[in-house]
């Protein structure tokens, strides 16, 4: 069904991983490396592969570098990142370096298949355990990534409900069912929650709302 590249030394983990694999998607193919080079040769030589799990901390990668690498090698083929790593910053660094999504080894299993599942799907996941944390290094004295009231002001309700989910790891789909709105309602409010803030992308939006007293706004 799918054809997934897992990409981590540690033997006994790339195999618990294709077993989740073989238990949730049936008939997909996956191959295993150990190391960057021989994952990058091998998206290579498999112009179709459906997804890559990477290991951060594996033989050549040297953090979020050998991310990067491998999305210049093979721009149109989602990466996820599975790691011990649970540094929210890192996680949100990974997803701004083109990461689809970031699966934490302690995850239990049927959290990895359906981490997976989305992904797939078209989806970005985050681990919403991790998102909840508040940041990891004081800097919102001097952030300038930090949300300016007025733009805030702008969001109707609905846009700040979604903001909130956004910043908990939310996926659209999870956003829609927890709102119980269609999901390309979901898509709308994210783009027009993006213009209103000026930011890019949905990761700059949880970084600059990571912060916020959303029930001060809602209470308004």
């Amino acid at each position: 069904m799918y054809k997934i590249l897992i990409a981590d030394d540690h033997p006994l983990f790339r195999e618990a991983i294709h077993n989740v694999i073989s238990d949730g998607f049936p008939e997909s193919e996956v191959m295993e490396t150990a190391d960057l080079d021989s994952a990058l040769l091998l998206t290579q030589e498999h112009d179709d592969l459906d997804l890559i799990l990477l290991d951060l901390n594996m033989p050549g990668m040297h953090g979020l570098n050998g991310l990067i690498n491998l999305r210049n090698e093979a721009p149109t083929v989602p990466v996820v990142i599975v790691s011990a790593e649970q540094d929210k910053q890192v996680v949100l660094q990974a997803i701004t370096y083109g990461a689809v999504g970031f699966i934490t080894k302690s995850s239990p299993r049927a959290q990895m298949t359906d981490a997976i599942e989305q992904i797939l799907n078209g989806n970005v996941y985050l681990p919403s355990d991790i998102i909840r944390t508040q940041k990891s290094s004081p800097r919102r004295h001097h952030d300038e990534s930090v949300i300016a009231p007025e733009l805030l002001q702008a969001l109707t309700r609905k846009q700040l409900l979604v903001l909130e989910r956004m910043t908990k790891g939310e996926s659209n789909k999870q956003i829609a069912y927890n709102l119980d709105i269609a999901e390309t309602t979901v898509k709308a409010h994210v783009s027009a929650i993006l213009r209103k803030l000026n930011v890019h992308n949905r990761v700059q939006a949880i970084l600059s709302a990571g912060d916020i007293d959303f029930a001060a706004y809602l209470r308004r």
